[in-house]
């Protein structure tokens, strides 16, 4: 069995009533984790309240509450890829992290993730992830260590006022020389991990452009106004160029194991803002390179 060393946080919404069994919220909270998961971590004492209190099966919540649990799974397999990191100070670190590690713990992985390694190799127990990239992405995340100055930073991405750079490779070149302005409108699709387009405003925005050649296809340079899920992928597949080794988009593949001789395709390769406290402009870029 493997167990996170850290706590998850999740905070009772407003909207929810006051005496709500904690099981019915925790399961319409997070209805991917089955019941029996949330049952046992109650019994064992991995569910608390912001004093530490073990909450117990017949608990109830109110609006604002604040629990904490642990998160335990029963294999973990080590992922054999590292992070790099490319900037720290007293308010930030930026780490470069590998295809296949996930930024925070989430499904089988507890300790196998950027945020549990980072905060055991810095030994910052309150380091929170600022932006994130999927699990098969590798690239940039920017993570604050501070709370008195995180919702600065945090202000900075909800404000768009963050420029992010990602590159991709596809076996196939997009239609035209580009470059390509796409912008749709993404919903959630079924099965619910993947996104698809609707008819409606425009809520996902990109720009695409064609770095150089590569094999019979090309290496892409995507700069992404907004940060909807997967939006990269369906972007890039709009214009005839998916993303290579991509199990989603356009046609979703059976599951099976990582193959990690075969990574998707696609990097967050840079990151740049105004630094709200100093006032200066911050830029970080990765050493990844996928060709």
């Amino acid at each position: 069995m493997s167990r996170s060393p850290f706590a998850s946080t999740v905070t009772v919404g407003e909207a929810v009533p006051c005496g709500t069994p904690i099981l019915s919220f925790l399961e319409g909270r997070f209805p991917s984790i089955p019941v029996s998961t949330w049952e046992a971590r109650l019994d064992g004492g991995l569910v608390t309240d912001d004093k530490g209190e073990a909450m117990s099966r017949e608990a109830q919540v109110s609006p604002m509450m604040v629990l904490h649990y642990f998160r335990e799974v029963a294999d973990e397999e080590p992922i054999p890829f590292y992070e790099e990191v490319v900037f720290k100070n007293d308010h930030l670190i930026v780490a470069c992290k590998p295809h296949f590690l996930p930024v925070i713990p989430s499904g089988k992985f507890v300790n196998e993730t950027l945020l549990t390694r980072l905060r055991k190799r810095f030994d910052t127990p309150d380091l929170t992830p600022v932006n994130r990239i999927d699990r098969e992405t590798a690239g940039l995340v920017l993570f604050s260590r501070q709370k008195k100055t995180r919702g600065l930073y945090q202000g900075l991405f909800m404000d768009r006022q963050v420029s992010k750079v990602y590159e991709a490779v596809s076996e196939h070149l997009a239609t035209g020389d580009g470059p390509f302005h796409v912008e749709n409108r993404l919903v959630k699709g079924e099965p619910w991990f993947r996104m698809k387009e609707e008819q409606g405003p425009p809520n996902a925005v990109s720009t695409i452009e064609i770095i150089a050649p590569h094999v019979k296809g090309a290496l892409y340079r995507i700069r992404p106004v907004t940060g909807k899920k997967h939006q990269i992928r369906l972007h890039m597949s709009s214009i005839g160029a998916p993303i290579q080794n991509d199990p989603l988009y356009p046609t979703l593949l059976d599951e099976a194991p990582p193959d990690y001789e075969n990574p998707l395709k696609l990097l967050a390769k840079e990151l740049s803002f105004i630094d709200p406290l100093s006032g200066k402009a911050a830029r970080f870029v990765s050493p990844r390179s996928l060709v």
